[in-house]
C-alpha cells in the first residue's frame, strides 16, 4: 500500500511538472520589450517579391507578427482571423504581418501564395524569413512552434508561444480577443 502511495505520489507529480512546463514555454520577445527591425521576404503582400522590414513599415501602428514554423489548417484559421480583424480595425491603422520560419524560401513562397488565395487573405502580408530559428533579436523558441506578438509604439504588449497541439479554436479566440491591448 506504501509503495503503490508514493508511486501514485510520484506520477502527479510528474503530470504537474509537464502541465506547468507546458504552461511556461517562452519565445519571442517580452511584454514591455521593443521590437527590432529584421528582413523578411514578402511573398503575398503589397511588396510582393521584395524584401523588406515590416516592422520599420508599420512604425508605431498597432501590429500582430504571427511566426510559424508550420502553415497548417489551424495556424491558416488564426491567420484569416487575423486578417479579418485587421480590416476591421483599419480605422485605428492595425496591421499584422505573418513570418513563416523556413530553410526552403522557394517552396514556401509558392505555399504562401495558395494559403493566402484560399482563405482569401488580403490585409495580412504573409513572409518568409530564411532559417528556422527567426530573428536573433526576437528570440523564438525552438520549441514554440507558433509565436505570437502584439504591440503598439514600438512596445510588446501581448506574447504568445506555443506548440502546434496547443493552437486550438479556444486559443485563436483569445489570441484575436488580446488585440484589444493594442487597439484604442
Amino acid at each position: 500500500m506504501k509503495r503503490l502511495l508514493t508511486l501514485s505520489v510520484a506520477l502527479m507529480f510528474v503530470a504537474a511538472s509537464s502541465l506547468s512546463s507546458a504552461a511556461e514555454l517562452k519565445s519571442g520577445i517580452e511584454v514591455g520589450g521593443r521590437p527590432g527591425a529584421y528582413t523578411v521576404n514578402d511573398c503575398t503582400g503589397p511588396n510582393a517579391g521584395k524584401s523588406l522590414c515590416y516592422r520599420c513599415s508599420y512604425g508605431g501602428r498597432p501590429v500582430v507578427n504571427i511566426f510559424a514554423r508550420e502553415m497548417d489548417g489551424d495556424v491558416q484559421d488564426l491567420i484569416a482571423q487575423i486578417d479579418n480583424k485587421v480590416g476591421q480595425n483599419r480605422d485605428q491603422k492595425m496591421a499584422a504581418f505573418v513570418v513563416h520560419l523556413t530553410d526552403d524560401a522557394d517552396k514556401s513562397s509558392a505555399q504562401l501564395k495558395k494559403i493566402a488565395d484560399s482563405k482569401k487573405i488580403k490585409n495580412t502580408p504573409l513572409t518568409n524569413f530564411e532559417g528556422e530559428a527567426g530573428p536573433s533579436s526576437y528570440k523564438i523558441s525552438k520549441d514554440a512552434d507558433i509565436t505570437v506578438l502584439m504591440w503598439v509604439g514600438g512596445k510588446v504588449k501581448v506574447n504568445h508561444a506555443l506548440k502546434k497541439s496547443d493552437l486550438s479554436k479556444d486559443k485563436i479566440n483569445k489570441i484575436v480577443k488580446d488585440t484589444s491591448k493594442i487597439l484604442n
